[in-house]
């Protein structure tokens, strides 16, 4: 391994096979980026945005400058069946008379346009770093609100020094929570479910639902892929919750398991073999032996299809080298995991927001002397990349430069992407999309 890295960041890189720092501990995370290292994670208001932003009824007010408006302005790749007036933002446009005797009026102002534009039921507002600032009280500001239209006013206190993109999940989740709560009443739907943290990135909550479908199981509300305020007040009525992505919502189903005893599960659709065994898993859950002989039958039929479209493929993928670094660490395990299958050893893995449990997983998965990195940054993914000479890249919109920098092909698995990679279909999806990257006729003109 190089040594050329910051001392503080030697904790949060190791190898499969040894930890760099030599103390036996293990991979240090779920900490604050360290000054200075270029950290890829994003801001707490971000991460506030990725969970709540597909509500497709939702009306999202960002309080601050013009400029934190324009994050997820129509750049991600969730699709609704209803409108899509949920990719738009609004904001109150601070400007510097604003910050200096508070923009609380203004804000009062834009709540009630929307309302008045747009017939909100639900509105979100997002306090942002400038906000957390000058101190504005926004949690009044929407309480007023509330009893002026009746309608759910949230506020999300989200400025970026707050805390990591972490917080902004939790935030999120508390916010969700606030439009579930009162309209529990305590009733249940036998055999339904949640899905929780899938968003709907190129239609692959309808994938999921579709599968679910044949099997017999009612999906009672999504969270939040083409969630509305309708669906989200349903959801406290489900006897099981699943967790897409861990990250991002494992806290709000731990929320639901205290407030209304849903338990939960965490599943992965990503690849033949997670997705067989989450929809096993799910069945047996739900303890229903018909639907459970239904799961064993699918997942049997729909993986002995995939087989021979796989077999076109590996010699010509076997062999190669792959570099990870994708936000959570359920992801990056799914993708070791199909790696693994299409015969690509993983050299390189990191996430920005990965738990001690899942780098464990992620170290027993990985080949000796592979280097696993939380939050990592350009220089040190570049690094390892070189030194592990790694063929193909996958990761999101902040790694492609980096890709085509070093001359390597990339494959987007962030949620940008317009193209579905959960479930069966996304394993077609996944393979093309790597075999045409890594065997692309334009590295033979870069020789």
């Amino acid at each position: 391994m190089t040594a050329d890295i910051l001392e503080e960041r030697k904790k949060s890189i190791i190898s499969s096979d040894f930890c760099c720092h030599g103390d036996g501990g293990g991979i240090s995370c779920e900490k604050a980026s360290v000054s200075g290292s270029v950290s890829q994670r994003a801001c707490v208001y971000c991460g506030a945005r990725v969970v709540l932003n597909p509500i497709t009824d939702a009306f999202h007010i960002i309080h601050g400058p013009i400029g934190c408006s324009s994050y997820t302005w129509d750049i991600r790749g969730s699709l609704t069946s209803g409108s899509d007036l949920f990719r738009n933002s609004f904001s109150t446009d601070l400007k510097e008379r604003d910050i200096i005797f508070g923009g609380t009026k203004i804000l009062e102002a834009a709540i009630d346009e929307v309302v008045a534009k747009h017939a909100a039921k639900l509105i979100f507002v997002y306090a942002t770093c400038i906000v957390g600032v000058i101190g504005d009280d926004i949690e009044a500001v929407c309480r007023a609100a509330e009893a002026k239209y009746n309608i759910l006013v949230v506020p999300v206190k989200a400025p970026g020094f707050s805390g990591t993109k972490s917080q902004g999940y939790k935030l999120a989740c508390d916010a969700i929570m606030k439009v579930i709560m009162p309209a529990f009443d305590g009733s249940k739907i036998p055999g339904s479910i949640n899905i929780l943290g899938d968003y709907n990135l190129s239609g692959e909550m309808w994938i999921m639902q579709g599968y679910f479908k044949k099997l017999g199981i009612k999906v009672n509300a999504t969270i939040t892929g083409d969630a509305s305020l309708e669906t989200l007040q349903t959801a406290s009525k489900s006897v099981l919750n699943i967790v897409q992505c861990a990250g991002s919502s494992t806290y709000l189903a731990k929320r639901m398991e205290e407030e209304w005893g849903i338990p939960f599960i965490k599943v992965s659709f990503f690849g033949i073999e997670d997705t067989n065994t989450s929809l096993l898993r799910v069945a047996e859950a739900l303890g229903d032996e018909a639907v459970i002989k239904k799961a064993e039958a699918m997942t049997k039929i729909e993986s002995a299809k995939l087989q021979g479209f796989l077999a076109k493929y590996k010699p010509k993928l076997a062999g190669k080298k792959a570099a990870i670094y994708v936000g959570g660490g359920f992801k990056a395990i799914s993708l070791i995991r199909q790696f693994n299958e299409l015969g690509i050893e993983t050299v390189v893995v990191g996430t920005q927001t990965g738990q001690k449990e899942e780098y464990d997983i992620i170290r027993q998965l990985s080949s000796p002397g592979t280097i696993i990195m939380d939050d990592a940054n350009p220089s040190e993914l570049e690094s390892f990349m070189k030194e592990k000479k790694a063929d193909i890249l996958v990761g999101g919109v902040k790694e492609r430069p980096l890709a085509y920098k070093l001359g390597v092909a990339f494959c987007d698995h962030n949620h940008e992407r317009k193209h579905a990679l959960s479930g069966y279909e996304g394993v077609v999806n996944f393979v093309e999309e790597i075999n045409l990257s890594i065997n692309s006729p334009v590295w033979e003109l870069l020789a």
